[in-house]
């Protein structure tokens, strides 16, 4: 399945679906619990804007201090550096992160599914 984003503001932005549930579970707009035909239609209205925007900058950041974490410690343990994924969310989460900016400026919503 795809995630396909649309705004009046932007062009579409598609993503494959763990990365767009990804971003939609960090916004707080689906739950562990979701199904992923609850979480196929859905919107983001501009007031909800800065609210998601400053989401994805604290999991950015908690992301970058959890992979320095992982790598100190096994440093100190004297262990092989842990592997992670080649993309880091910083760069799954610009294109939506600049979707967002776009569309709040604008005062466009986004949406899903529709």
């Amino acid at each position: 399945m795809l995630y396909k984003f649309k705004s009046k503001g932007t062009g579409d932005l598609i993503m494959l679906q763990p990365d767009g549930r990804r971003m939609l579970k960090i916004v707080g707009k689906i739950c562990d619990s979701t199904s992923d035909s609850d979480a196929g239609k859905g919107i983001i209205l501009p007031e909800q804007m800065p609210a998601a925007l400053a989401a994805l900058a604290d999991a950015v950041v908690q992301e970058a201090a959890d992979r320095k974490a992982a790598l100190a410690d096994a440093l100190a343990h004297k262990q092989p550096p842990p592997r992670f994924e080649a993309i880091s969310l910083r760069q799954h989460a610009l294109p939506f992160i600049e979707m967002l900016q776009r569309c709040e400026k604008a005062g466009h919503a986004i949406v899903w599914g529709v």
